[in-house]
């Protein structure tokens, strides 16, 4: 399957729910995680690649997302830049995600290598095989980092009571 097999629309309204997420797990910043989105299908344009299929195509966006957001956080720009409070809106939207729930918030608060993990097995519903893939490390390497942030979010998370 080539990647003209799908329109710019139809990958857009596909994917970018899904890249968002993952961006915005990543950095935890709205504006930071529409920046990489856009980044993200930019190089999906210029790379012109082949896809075996959907998975294929799903798991090389995943790969370019966190590998963008990898290069955001690292770059002297963003080390160095002022940390300015966000506006709260009704105009910034996380899809996909209840920011209203304890839950969301208690995973807002681990750091980015344990936030992203949840984010890729729970959201994304990924095998601790594919995230290792996605993320560049050892499937033991995810599978610690899950039960830590699982860990985590037991004692964050215990004695309240949530609906799901």
């Amino acid at each position: 399957m080539k990647k003209t097999d799908i329109s710019a629309e139809e990958l857009l309204e596909k994917y970018s729910n899904m890249v968002y997420r993952l961006a915005y797990a990543r950095t935890g910043n709205v504006d930071d995680a529409q920046d990489i989105v856009q980044e993200v299908f930019l190089k999906y344009i210029k790379a012109n690649k082949e896809f075996h299929d959907e998975e294929h195509r799903k798991a090389w966006l995943l790969t370019v997302t966190a590998n963008t957001g990898n290069s955001m956080m690292k770059s002297a720009w963003f080390r160095h830049r002022a940390d300015f409070e966000e506006v709260e809106s009704e105009d910034y939207y996380t899809p996909g995600i209840q920011e209203n729930s304890g839950v969301y918030e208690a995973v807002q608060e681990l750091s980015e290598k344990y936030r992203v993990v949840i984010h890729l097995f729970y959201y994304e519903e990924l095998s601790i095989k594919e995230i290792s893939t996605v993320l560049k490390t050892s499937e033991n390497n995810v599978k610690s980092r899950l039960f830590r942030a699982r860990e985590m979010l037991k004692k964050k998370l215990e004695g309240a009571e949530y609906e799901f």
